[in-house]
């Protein structure tokens, strides 16, 4: 497996949810050996319980993976339980295109300060 690492840019623009669930545009800006931009959608759900929730996203990549030009999506699965995070990134199967092609693998993310920043995990089959 290849590893870069790098830093994001992320605005969530909230949308009317009929379902009493957050329902968020996403729109991100990517920095260093994965660069390029992304858009997607965002299901989230808190509990009655402070600091437990859920949420599920789906977003579209567009741009360069060390000098490799295409696009991709990414899978969201993230839980808070009772303030305690587990959060699954991975590249949905066979969406990459051009010469991202074949691509597979999973993403950290970190906020610090307010920054996010990416771990990104992959390898092209």
């Amino acid at each position: 497996m290849q590893r870069v690492l790098g830093e994001f840019i992320v605005e969530l623009t909230p949308q009317q949810d009929e379902l009493d669930m957050g329902r968020m545009l996403i729109n991100k800006s990517f920095t260093g050996e994965l660069a390029g931009s992304s858009n997607g959608q965002m299901l989230s759900k808190r509990s009655s319980v402070k600091g437990s929730a859920g949420y599920v996203a789906i977003e579209q990549f567009t741009g360069q993976l060390q000098g490799k030009q295409g696009t991709f999506s990414l899978q969201h699965m993230g839980i808070m339980s009772k303030g305690q995070q587990k959060l699954t990134v991975v590249v949905v199967p066979d969406s990459a295109t051009g010469e991202l092609e074949g691509l597979y693998g999973n993403m950290q993310i970190q906020i610090v300060e307010g920054k996010h920043y990416y771990d990104f995990e992959f390898d092209f089959a």
